[in-house]
């Protein structure tokens, strides 16, 4: 069972737009970061790995959108397929068997080595390297059996898809120190930086010894013009990888420093007082402001320290203050908030190290794709606010049918989303039809928003009512209890639990069996008492607090109804863009 703490109910040019791409955040929780979550959070990792699948995925399909609608807007045209092209059926016979053959090599590797390393012991790590040259050798083998792919002219139009076979065959080898960073990061546990080096060193050894290799097996002569060759590429690459880190370097720097100050400073203890001030009590206010607050805290940080940064200094100040304002979500949505806008550090100006890098490979400007990267991480930028009132984005609590349902749904809410941000859907949206495509998407993403204006999600009990009122309500109803008391230290504070109701004959039975006992002061409802360990300490109960209100849970229509008006007002756009589209044009005249 999810556990609950505190608080919600629910123009660049292509070249620059591949920048942009390249720029974007990996999937929220990834290693190491996984497993500290399993730690704060108290769930297991095949949960965290579940609630954070959902919204990633319909993120990186967006992205793809993101893609097609900028061809479009620039008129790009794709390149005609060649002449020799298989037949549906075989190239999907190829694709499967492609991913086979990669899953099953990549589960002989695993348990391979797996059981390698306690079967040989000290002779493991040899036997592993002689292992991985074998390899090497044999995919340049192949390489060489197929010719070199000549470098692109961009001055030179490209009329035609290179093959696929070829153009991967001569390349294989290439991808095996992705292979080694991988395994030492996510098997080996080595740190980041070790790891980079066994991954570089091997990338060092191919570029000096592929030429020769390839020269050997082709039955070329001059192996020392090819030796020399290597040697120049390697020279090249570090010169050109030297020149590239420059500026990553200076970016990293400057966050370093205010990473460092804030460290240092303690400005990170004052946190939730300043958000508490600056937010004025107003939650989306607040939840901005802890955006922004993760964003400079993520600035130059590795993934899984800019976890344990954001989430050690922000997440108590959401839990806290969304607590405040009767925010009441379950712990893993506030950790993948706080996360998500850590993670989009990699990506905003003005250090943005994923965009310096992508414009260092496109050789863009670095912040203005860092602007362009931000721009299309919108979409990104807009899930956390959205799960967070609205958890069945994480898939929570929900049915396989429910969560079939819920990707369907928030797949289309995404991409509407993403064709209303880049200003293209059919055809060029005018302003008012952007306004309609946010206001779709956000309807398909939290239906609930709207039916709690039709019908009230709670009726609140008055304090003198309470225990007369909890003989009406079924057991296991989950009751909103609004607090009056004080901190640890003594201040005020005001706060929303949540609490499940006791079994009982009376309404002060159901109460004392959830371990709290009510006494009634005049016009002040008083906690009497709190038993230790019971359900209602742990929901933040304690003596002599004043419960405000009760809110009980009212019965509203389904939601899902909202879906009706609004998959109208989509087709109705979609039917005035298809009327402007300029090929639809051309073939009604």
């Amino acid at each position: 069972m999810m556990k609950r703490v505190g608080f919600t109910s629910e123009k660049a040019g292509a070249v620059e737009v591949a920048s942009s791409v390249n720029g974007q955040i990996m999937p929220p929780v990834m290693g190491a970061a996984a497993f500290l979550m399993v730690e704060y959070v108290g769930i297991s990792y095949v949960q965290v790995i579940t609630h954070a699948f959902l919204p990633a995925l319909i993120s990186y399909i967006a992205l793809i959108y993101i893609v097609h609608l900028e061809a479009l807007k620039q008129n790009m045209q794709g390149l005609p397929r060649r002449a020799e092209i298989k037949a549906w059926h075989l190239r999907l016979i190829g694709m499967l068997t492609g991913f086979l053959l990669t899953c099953g090599t990549a589960a002989i590797v695993y348990y391979g080595i797996g059981w390698m390393k306690p079967a040989l012991g000290d002779f493991a790590s040899p036997v592993i390297a002689v292992l991985l040259i074998g390899v090497y050798v044999t995919l340049v083998r192949i390489a060489a059996k197929v010719p070199d792919l000549k470098l692109d002219d961009p001055n030179e139009p490209m009329v035609q898809l290179p093959e696929v076979a070829p153009t991967v065959k001569s390349g294989l080898h290439f991808l095996l120190p992705v292979v080694v960073l991988v395994w030492c990061l996510m098997v080996e546990r080595l740190s980041p930086g070790l790891s980079a080096f066994w991954a570089t060193v091997l990338m060092i050894a191919i570029l000096l010894t592929q030429r020769p290799l390839i020269a050997f097996f082709r039955g070329e002569t001059g192996l020392n013009v090819k030796i020399r060759q290597g040697f120049d590429e390697l020279i090249d690459g570090l010169i050109t990888g030297a020149r590239n880190m420059i500026g990553i370097g200076i970016a990293t720097a400057t966050a370093g420093i205010i990473v460092g100050a804030v460290s240092q400073t303690g400005v990170g203890s004052v946190l939730a007082d300043l958000v508490e001030v600056l937010s004025m009590g107003n939650l989306l206010l607040m939840l901005l402001l802890i955006a922004v607050l993760s964003l400079i805290l993520g600035m130059g940080l590795p993934t899984t320290a800019n976890y344990i940064v954001v989430s050690s200094l922000l997440a108590p100040v959401v839990i806290t203050l969304g607590q405040e304002a009767g925010l009441i979500v379950p712990l893993i949505a506030v950790h993948l908030f706080v996360f998500y806008f850590g993670i989009m550090a990699d990506v905003t100006p003005p250090v943005g190290l994923a965009s310096f890098a992508a414009a260092a490979v496109s050789g863009g400007d670095p912040i203005r794709t860092g602007f362009v990267a931000f721009a299309y991480s919108l979409r990104t930028a807009a899930l956390p606010f959205l799960f967070i009132f609205n958890t069945d984005l994480l898939l929570i609590d929900v049915t396989w049918v429910e969560g079939v349902q819920i990707f369907i749904v928030s797949t289309i809410a995404m991409l509407v989303f993403t064709a209303a941000t880049q200003g293209y859907f059919f055809s060029r949206s005018r302003w008012y039809e952007s306004a309609l495509l946010l206001v779709i998407a956000f309807s398909l993403f939290r239906p609930g928003f709207w039916m709690d204006r039709i019908v009230e999600p709670y009726a609140m009990v008055q304090p003198d009512a309470v225990v007369a009122t909890m003989a009406e309500v079924d057991p296991g109803t989950e009751l909103r209890f609004w607090i009056d008391g004080f901190d640890a230290v003594g201040n005020p504070r005001s706060f929303v639990t949540i609490m499940p109701l006791g079994h009982g004959d009376t309404g002060f039975d159901r109460l004392a069996d959830t371990g709290l006992e009510l006494l009634q002061d005049g016009d002040r409802l008083i906690v009497d008492y709190v038993g230790f360990d019971s359900v209602a300490e742990k929901a933040g109960l304690a003596f002599d607090q004043q419960v405000t209100g009760v809110q009980l849970p009212v019965a509203q229509p389904p939601r899902e109804l909202i879906y009706i008006p609004t998959l109208g007002l989509l087709f109705l756009i979609i039917w005035l863009q298809r009327r402007r589209h300029p090929a639809l044009q051309q073939q009604a005249a």
